[in-house]
């Protein structure tokens, strides 16, 4: 019998590639979205239940009139600098709103849950790539969320039996291949749409935060995971819990880093476009290199990224970028 998976967030861009890959293989998927940042037009699989997270009642509700079996969430505040500016607001939806669907689990007897974490939670690491072990320090109110909510799950585990497996993505890049669904933020905070904006017109440049890093051509190193791998994880992720795995958490990138100069470059050959560059100040808390070492969900689940070439993800989200600037 199909298994039902509830998505908090679905309606947003990593939550709608997940929604459509699950669908794929069989599943049956409620989205849960309040569309503050998600798109209703990226909801085209499953089932649509419009709420906020904060919503207790609603929570339990969906959770047993859906026989949910296990829960996927995605539905985060996740600008770093905005965190600064307001950390009530990520304090609040991320871990306050969080600990709402956690107590709606237990009460329900919901026992898997797969979260979205972030790289964030190491803050600047003194040693690359980064493990699972490395030292966990954020320098932001974003970052700091998804750390608390790491230990808050760690309880919820050992207290209530609560399963999980928390993702630590790095750069979340691409788009589905076949442009059902893509990267879509408002403001955009994101390189590879930023430079493929400058691509298509859209804006007159791409600006350069330092080059004088201590990094092969002098510009941060990141590593971009493509969105449809992040999917597959937590495809595998749930097989994992499913079959009685206890409590994880993985780092989830390609494990190869790639410059600033070294994407907008692809994305002049995959474009064919002239991209404008130009260089400005560094940004306060950029460290110069962050890629991960994803060696542990490889041994644990057998996950392996399939789309980890630099052209492929850029140009999945060129593809993407064209169809979505020719609707709007």
């Amino acid at each position: 019998m199909a298994k039902n998976i509830l998505i908090i967030g679905g309606a947003g861009y990593i939550g709608s590639h997940v929604n459509k890959a699950l669908t794929k293989i069989g599943f049956n998927t409620i989205v849960f979205d309040n569309f503050s940042t998600g798109h209703r037009d990226f909801v085209k699989w499953g089932k649509l239940v419009e709420g906020d997270l904060s919503n207790y009642d609603l929570l339990c509700q969906v959770l047993k009139e859906n026989g949910i079996d296990c829960v996927m969430h995605f539905a985060a505040f996740a600008y770093v600098g905005e965190s600064v500016t307001n950390p009530q607001k990520y304090y609040v939806n991320n871990v306050q709103n969080t600990i709402t669907l956690l107590n709606a689990m237990v009460a329900c007897k919901v026992d898997k849950f797969i979260f979205s974490s972030s790289c964030a939670v190491f803050g600047e690491p003194k040693e690359l790539p980064i493990t699972e072990e490395t030292p966990k320090s954020p320098i932001n109110p974003y970052g700091k969320t998804k750390l608390m909510v790491e230990s808050i799950l760690e309880d919820y585990s050992a207290a209530y039996g609560l399963k999980y497996v928390a993702l630590r993505y790095f750069n979340a890049a691409g788009a589905d291949p076949e442009s059902e669904v893509g990267e879509d933020h408002t403001p955009e905070t994101h390189l590879i749409p930023l430079v493929l904006d400058a691509a298509i017109g859209k804006r007159p440049n791409i600006q350069v935060y330092g080059s004088d890093y201590n990094t092969p051509d002098g510009t941060c190193v990141r590593d971009y995971i493509h969105v449809n791998d992040l999917a597959d994880a937590h495809i595998k992720s749930y097989e994992y819990l499913a079959k009685g795995g206890q409590s994880e958490v993985f780092n989830l990138g390609n494990g190869i880093g790639y410059s600033i100069k070294e994407i907008i470059e692809t994305a002049r050959k995959v474009t064919g476009k002239e991209i404008i560059e130009i260089l400005a100040p560094r940004r306060a808390g950029d460290p110069p290199s962050l890629y991960a070492s994803s060696v542990k969900i490889k041994n644990l689940l057998g996950w392996e990224p399939k789309f980890n070439d630099i052209n492929q993800i850029i140009s999945n989200a060129w593809e993407w970028h064209k169809k979505m600037i020719g609707n709007s």
